[in-house]
């Protein structure tokens, strides 16, 4: 391993970063047209984004695999980066959540001073939303049972385990995309609409996040390029979807259990 007399890994000049950033600040744009009915520069500037993460996945992984770049010190400090990185995505939340609980809570004569507001008919939370919630903790399960076979060096039930939690995923998405054609409100009915749109949609942009993490997991599983002690990313992936979980727990009680 090439070491400057540090323990810490230079890293080489690559084009990924700013090509992601630009790639999201359009992907943002595409957000805003996708409210007003306009979909292909989401699901464009989506795609290409995509691309990059797995080329800048791709470089990484060959840093640790190939060129050594990656010694104890250095996996302690990358876990740590990924902590901090969900914090801040949780914060992003808390902010959200702060702006329902801030209009629920005290809702004024423009929305009939009740909660939801009045005439603003939600889906019952036993129905659509208990069935996203038990997918998504199966997901969960099945991905943290996939963990638990690293770790035991298992290797024979894991692809299966981690294909069922990616599936999962998929199918959570798909029951939100119906939840969200068959809804009697839409995004701008009041602070209401506004509220339940963006904290789903942005839980469902993570999920979105998730299952191309755990996808590339699922490619290095394929390509057997984890072992025992070599398996990083896809704890990382594994804290992420958890985070997912925990996020979506708190949206259920939250917006289709209390609000009712």
């Amino acid at each position: 391993m090439m070491m400057n007399n540090h323990f810490f890994h230079l890293v080489k000049y690559s084009p990924w970063p700013i090509l992601t950033a630009l790639n999201l600040i359009n992907l943002i744009m595409g957000v805003v047209k996708l409210v007003y009915n306009n979909s292909f520069f989401f699901f464009f500037f989506f795609f290409t984004t995509v691309l990059i993460i797995f080329q800048w996945w791709r470089d990484i992984i060959r840093e640790s695999m190939y060129e050594g770049s990656r010694s104890l010190k250095i996996n302690h400090i990358i876990g740590a980066g990924m902590i901090f990185f969900i914090v801040s995505e949780a914060w992003l939340f808390v902010s959200f959540f702060w702006m329902y609980f801030y209009f629920s809570l005290s809702p004024d004569m423009s929305m009939g001073s009740v909660w939801p507001p009045y005439k603003m008919i939600q889906m019952s939370f036993m129905d659509i939303p208990m069935l996203n919630t038990l997918i998504l903790l199966m997901s969960g399960f099945f991905v943290t049972w996939t963990h638990y076979e690293l770790t035991m060096n298992k290797f024979k039930n894991v692809t299966t385990s981690l294909i069922m939690s990616i599936l999962l995923g998929f199918y959570f998405l798909m029951i939100q995309s119906y939840e969200y054609l068959n809804s009697n409100f839409s995004f701008n009915d009041s602070v209401f609409g506004n509220s339940f749109f963006i904290l789903t949609g942005f839980h469902g942009l993570h999920v979105m996040i998730g299952l191309i993490f755990l996808n590339f997991m699922m490619i290095q599983l394929i390509k057997k390029s984890f072992s025992l002690m070599n398996f990083h990313g896809f704890e990382y992936s594994v804290w992420y979807w958890h985070f997912v979980d925990v996020v979506w727990l708190c949206l259920y009680l939250s917006i289709y259990w209390w609000s009712m």
